[in-house]
């Protein structure tokens, strides 16, 4: 059953399941938090515990009226989080923007992150943010019709249905355009330096067919950024669900060496 808590000016869902290392998994937009529901099972079956929340304002989390719900919001509140469970260090997994939240978490309090793994995240301001700005412009009177147009366009698989299902009608046409309007790709801008400073062990994951974000003008600039290895998923831009065995067994490796 997954469990709601109160924070700071919002409520969070999630499912923490398992015991054992800490692993914090983090989605991105448009996605909530069963993107990772095969990559967490298995996790789960090899012995770690997984914290997944839905960000505030996306899925089944809220945020006051008024807050925003952008990246480095999403880091004080997810760090937060980790205070309410009673987790001091975590390893944290983290796709597409899900990413910047999670960098901004190094950058600030790398004391808290044994380690990072990063799929097909965001690199300084490249957030590709072109490709939802049709949202960030989606006429909220016509809010209801913005999860069917998505669904068509990130595809019909039942994985990737279940992912979206929470955006579906009116309010949920409205989450989505409130989440993306809340989008900064300058919040991450100028952070190289304090992530190489906090010398967080670092992995980098990437879908081959990625065409939201590119691997050599984004996977492989941050890489070197990390100082982490890069390897190239069989799978587009949602790896945990293209690929989940992959996702897997890599940051299962990745957990293993720290």
């Amino acid at each position: 059953m997954p469990t709601n808590l109160r924070l700071t000016n919002a409520e969070i869902t999630l499912d923490d399941v398992g015991s054992g290392t800490p692993v914090l998994m983090l989605h991105g937009f448009p996605a909530t938090r069963r993107l990772w529901n095969d990559v967490a099972a298995l996790l789960v079956e090899h012995g770690l515990r997984t914290i997944v929340p839905d960000l505030v304002g996306y899925g089944t989390s809220t945020a006051h009226d008024g807050v925003r719900v952008d990246m480095l919001s999403q880091s004080r509140w997810l760090c937060e989080l980790l205070d309410a469970l009673g987790v001091e260090r975590t390893v944290i997994v983290a796709h597409d923007v899900g990413s910047a939240a999670a960098q901004l978490m190094v950058s600030s309090s790398p004391e808290r992150v044994r380690g990072l793994v990063v799929l097909d995240g965001v690199y300084e301001s490249e957030w590709a943010m072109d490709a939802i700005e049709s949202i960030r412009t989606w006429a909220p009177s016509a809010a209801h019709r913005l999860f069917p147009v998505l669904a068509r366009r990130l595809g019909k698989s039942d994985r990737m249905r279940e992912m979206l299902r929470a955006y579906e009608g009116e309010a949920g046409g409205l989450q989505l355009i409130r989440a993306a309007s809340d989008l900064d790709p300058r919040q991450t801008a100028q952070i190289g330096e304090s992530l190489q400073a906090s010398r967080v062990p670092a992995l980098v994951l990437w879908g081959r067919d990625d065409r939201y974000l590119d691997v050599d003008t984004v996977a492989r600039p941050l890489a070197g950024l990390l100082r982490a290895p890069l390897a190239l998923l069989p799978g587009g831009h949602f790896t945990p669900i293209d690929c989940p065995r992959e996702v897997g067994a890599a940051v299962l490796d990745f957990v293993a060496t720290l």
